[in-house]
């Protein structure tokens, strides 16, 4: 059968795959429009399959929020160079996979590769569709989902960070802005109470330690100790540390004035976890040299 340009046209506004693959798909399709539908899918999932075990560390962090902005979430989804991250069909899909969060509510990670999306096809599905057109391992890594009866401030730092954070009371603009500060400053805990005793207890042993070595009587030293104790507690709780907006405020305050308290927040970091592989350019040189 003659396989016209009008055919292979058609074939890859269909599956978004190359020129070049998709008529040699209609010729051994013989054809068949849906069978080489079927050949493309099929030759997607073994290059998605042979990609899997590349680092993917680059990507981007999605993020959706409902219409009435009481339920928002966040998606990480990993590629392997920051030159796909910025492709158009990348960040169509990691937006649709946000969607999908929002609207599907996945119980997990499998629950949402199985999912839906606009199309039709199941996220899983045009994971492996992406990663045939963009030749990159591609992966949908995690997911948060927040919920509130007051304001959520959601915040992406050019993709790569992802902060969401409930707010009951005050407004959407002071969620916001908390939600940029907890993305610039990277606070562990909400509140200086909610850091774990024995992570408290751990920097106390260090701090007396150190406070030992200056020879000062141990009265004096328990003061050091708490003191430097306090600083610790409130340099790594939201509320303790100085508003990044006005540093002459801390957050705490700054709530606190509008009458507002902090419920939660998630804050996703591009990456973060992922043991990137750090090449050496010299040892490749020589390897090319050797012909190895």
């Amino acid at each position: 059968m003659v396989i016209t340009a009008a055919m292979v046209k058609e074939l890859r506004e269909r599956t978004s795959v190359g020129m070049m693959e998709c008529k040699k798909a209609l010729v051994e399709a013989d054809g068949d429009m849906d069978a080489a539908v079927k050949l493309l899918r099929k030759s997607g999932l073994a290059g998605a399959d042979k990609k899997a075990g590349r680092v993917a560390a680059e990507g981007v962090i999605a993020l959706a929020v409902s219409d009435d902005g009481k339920r928002a979430v966040m998606a990480e989804i990993n590629s392997e160079t920051d030159f796909v991250a910025r492709d158009g069909d990348f960040r169509s899909f990691a937006d649709g996979v946000a969607r999908v969060v929002l609207d599907s509510r996945p119980g997990d990670l499998d629950a949402l590769l199985a999912a839906p999306m606009e199309g039709g096809e199941s996220v899983e599905e045009a994971r492996q569709a992406l990663v045939a057109r963009l030749g990159e391992n591609i992966q949908v890594r995690r997911f948060t989902t927040m919920e509130s009866s007051g304001d959520i401030g959601a915040y992406s730092h050019g993709g790569k960070i992802g902060v969401l954070v409930s707010l009951n009371g005050g407004n959407a603009e002071l969620a916001k802005d908390i939600a940029m500060h907890v993305a610039a400053m990277n606070p562990l805990y909400v509140s200086p109470d909610d850091v774990p005793v024995a992570e408290v207890e751990k920097e106390r042993e260090i701090l007396i330690a150190q406070a030992r070595d200056s020879g000062k009587p141990d009265n004096i030293i328990e003061k050091m100790v708490e003191g430097r104790l306090r600083k610790f507690l409130n340099e790594n709780a939201l509320l303790g540390q100085p508003f990044v907006k006005d540093t002459d405020i801390t957050v705490g305050k700054l709530v606190e004035k509008d009458g507002a308290v902090v419920e939660g927040m998630y804050r996703l970091a591009l990456g973060e976890g992922i043991e990137k592989k750090a090449d050496n350019f010299a040892e490749e040189v020589m390897a090319q040299a050797r012909g190895g």
